[in-house]
């Protein structure tokens, strides 16, 4: 791909700090000090995002969602005028919020509703015990209140679960917990380890992802014909059971991660430098080098029998880099590439 192609739309994921008041055993952070540039450098980049959605009578402009997040962005203490920011921008892009839900207080949701993002995502991974075992002692019913304060003022949520081999055979359950709360989604995809040594520790073998995507099937099956709460099955994989569109992977493309001191990733769960945002345009960054070569299909080992190579593109390729350091590994979850059964035919377990 060179300088003329142009996205459909761009998702801008935006990690504005490190500062947490939770310590997560899977997060990615290396640090949980307040490392942002404060809300001068924010509204930069934000007008520089704005510019390259562009629209004019040559081309019309790209559609833009941007997904805020931290660490936890309600501990920082611009957050609300930024948030102030994006609602005065909402005919130009949408955004959502990426939350542990802990700081989420009755008053912050009433005025969240008045921002009306297009979702705030709590991350919930599995019953109280295993969630506050994973997350922090407490954290599980913080946020649980956070979720009822934010149906309660009628703010659209999602429950976001990471599967690991600790507690991906929860997922159900906390399907359950979404219905009975009101949420609008469940969703849930497998956790993406930092890359090195000891990597495969917290990833799914194949055995547990293939159960891990029949639970997530029978758990949409076990919603109430008027459950009002989706259990999309859209992430790498999962179309194996639940039968929705094939995901493929858009980092790069579609997808772009700015980190708390502007270094630019295709995706959070990809981190390979691009540049910073500081220090360059975000256009220049988009179409150079680093992005083209991420953005150019490649063939993927283990995948080259396989019926749905050219649509799924290798599932997580983020998996694959953390396991193996390389892009053009076939998903390590995935049974069709296994050494000895790549190509089989996939006969999926029906959802009781």
């Amino acid at each position: 791909m060179d300088q003329r192609y142009r996205p459909s739309n761009l998702l801008l994921q935006w990690h504005l700090s490190d500062a947490c008041n939770l310590r997560c055993t899977h997060c990615y952070q290396e640090s949980f000090e307040a490392q942002e540039p404060g809300l001068e450098h924010w509204l930069q980049l934000l007008d520089d995002y704005l510019d390259f959605l562009g629209g004019d009578r040559q081309a019309p402009r790209i559609p833009g969602h941007i997904n805020v997040t931290g660490g936890e962005p309600f501990a920082l203490r611009d957050f609300p005028a930024l948030l102030d920011t994006f609602a005065r921008h909402r005919k130009s892009l949408s955004f959502g919020i990426l939350s542990n839900g802990t700081l989420i207080y009755r008053a912050m949701a009433r005025q969240l509703r008045h921002w009306n993002p297009s979702f705030v995502q709590i991350s919930l991974d599995g019953i109280p015990a295993t969630h506050d075992r994973i997350r922090g002692e407490g954290s599980h019913a913080k946020a649980v209140a956070g979720i009822r304060a934010l149906c309660a003022e009628g703010v659209r949520v999602l429950i976001s679960f990471t599967a690991q081999p600790d507690n991906y055979q929860e997922f159900p359950a906390v399907a359950r917990l979404g219905h009975e709360l009101g949420v609008h989604k469940v969703w849930s995809d497998r956790v993406i380890p930092p890359s090195g040594p000891g990597a495969t520790a917290l990833m799914l073998t194949p055995a547990q992802t293939e159960e891990y995507l029949l639970l997530m099937a029978q758990a949409r099956a076990a919603l109430p014909a008027k459950s009002t709460t989706q259990i999309p099955l859209h992430r790498a994989l999962q179309f194996l059971e639940g039968g929705d569109s094939i995901y493929r992977c858009t980092a790069g493309e579609s997808l772009i991660t700015v980190m708390p001191d502007g270094t630019l990733y295709p995706c959070r769960r990809l981190p390979i430098p691009v540049g910073n945002v500081y220090q360059h345009r975000l256009h220049e960054l988009y179409y150079g080098a680093p992005l083209q070569d991420i953005r150019t299909p490649r063939q993927y080992e283990g995948c080259e029998q396989c019926g749905f190579a050219q649509r799924c593109q290798g599932g997580l390729r983020c998996l694959s880099w953390a396991a193996t350091g390389r892009l053009d590994q076939a998903d390590p979850g995935c049974t069709l590439a296994q050494p000895g059964t790549a190509g089989k035919a996939w006969v999926p377990i029906k959802a009781v």
